[in-house]
């Protein structure tokens, strides 16, 4: 079986097809500046790159583009359309949904309902789910959330302390992101460290990028994340602000004039890193301006410092929630490649018997425990794959169709 894994964004388009027989990912790209003049694919092929420089319109443009890549008589990996036997969508947004589902009318129109809450990525993904619908009209397809993994958080937990009617009205409650993540590195982690995940193991895992969220996971599930109502709350990231006291918004708008749409841009696009810095969100740029002692350095150094920090406090928050913890678990681009950083955080945590091996802390980009054999707490870093769990659900869900 080959599952085309598609990651759709508003003016993006990633993809993967994996052969599910040995999960083996034959091809993978991605469609930029979707909608503009110089949108491009980068399509590659055993590690072999592959850009095409063609404008599109929307996303079915763009599909049509890619399932010709896929065929493609000089680097081409498969021959005809009628092998990809899959597809697998990433939603950012499932609302209450708490599993992948078969893709029918009913779960489109869903989606539909759900653009309020996520005007930016559903309509992608509706929008993808369509053109895939027109294109490949007799490919099964299914839909994996990324909030559905957190649909185990107990209501005493998901729920914001106001007026009661808001979530019965808009359903103004925390849903969580970056589940497919949590979810795969949870697991993982289980294998790793040699434990069954449902018996009464306690990880937090930290997804840590761009974009970031840290989750509680409690015998395999989730039991409290920090990303809420949209994926701005929790901890500080490249250039969202994260948690904050609500009345900063509105002095702000008061004091700057400042429309809901500007504000919102503010915290979602000028903020976070970029905002204490002014110089990027981009972690490796803070680290460059630092090593070279710029005029820079002192404000990035304030920001990593900040950064770091508020991720610390938000690990210990993880571990109220499950009253103890076994495993930290780092994933994500600066989760993943971070050795800085994690040292950083890792330090505000010896109190609960976190010990960093420094050496093993230097890994980038691979499975490996960061932690001395003495620490109580064990701490991995482990790759995400999220496309593989969305690949592995669809593979799941269609072959139960036979």
């Amino acid at each position: 079986m080959k599952v085309l894994v598609i990651n759709s964004g508003s003016s993006s388009m990633k993809y993967q097809l994996i052969d599910m027989e040995d999960e083996k990912v034959l091809a993978k790209g991605n469609y930029e500046r979707i909608g503009s003049d110089n949108s491009f694919v980068t399509h590659k092929v055993n590690g072999e790159k592959y850009k095409t420089e063609k404008a599109v319109v929307n996303h079915k443009e763009a599909l049509d583009v890619v399932l010709k890549e896929f065929t493609n008589s000089e680097y081409g990996v498969i021959s005809d359309l009628s092998e990809i036997t899959a597809v697998g969508h990433r939603v950012v947004h499932g609302g209450t949904m708490t599993e992948s589902m078969l893709v029918t009318d009913e779960v489109v129109e869903n989606l539909r309902e759900l653009i309020p809450l996520d005007p930016l990525h559903n309509p992608a993904a509706i929008s993808v789910i369509e053109a895939c619908q027109e294109l490949m009209p007799n490919t099964p397809m299914v839909t994996v959330y990324d909030t559905s993994f957190h649909q185990t958080i107990p209501e005493s937990r998901y729920l914001y302390p106001i007026p009661y009617k808001f979530y019965e009205k808009y359903g103004v409650r925390k849903y969580g992101f970056h589940g497919t993540s949590h979810r795969y590195v949870s697991k993982r982690a289980a294998e790793l460290m040699g434990r069954d995940p449902e018996k009464g193991l306690k990880l937090v895992t930290c997804h840590i990028g761009q974009g970031a969220s840290l989750c509680a996971v409690e015998n395999g599930k989730a039991v409290d994340t920090t990303m809420g109502f949209t994926p701005l709350a929790g901890i500080a990231m490249g250039t969202r602000s994260g948690d904050l006291d609500p009345s900063v918004v509105t002095f702000l708008m008061e004091k700057e004039k400042l429309t809901p749409e500007q504000m919102d841009t503010m915290l979602n696009k000028e903020s976070g890193l970029l905002g204490i810095t002014e110089l990027s969100g981009d972690n490796r740029d803070l680290w460059t301006s630092i090593e070279n002692d710029d005029d820079n350095a002192e404000r990035a150094k304030l920001a990593m410092e900040s950064y770091t920090y508020i991720i610390a406090q938000y690990i210990a928050k993880m571990v109220v929630a499950m009253n103890g913890v076994d495993g930290i678990i780092f994933t994500g681009g600066v989760g993943e490649r971070g050795c800085e950083e994690r040292e950083m955080i890792c330090d505000y945590l010896k109190w609960m018997g976190v010990e960093l091996d420094l050496e093993a802390n230097k890994v980038k980009a691979e499975e490996q425990k960061l932690s001395t054999a003495d620490s109580k707490v064990e701490v991995w870093t482990i790759p995400t794959e999220e496309e593989l769990m969305i690949a592995r659900d669809t593979k799941q869900i269609v072959e139960n169709l036979k």
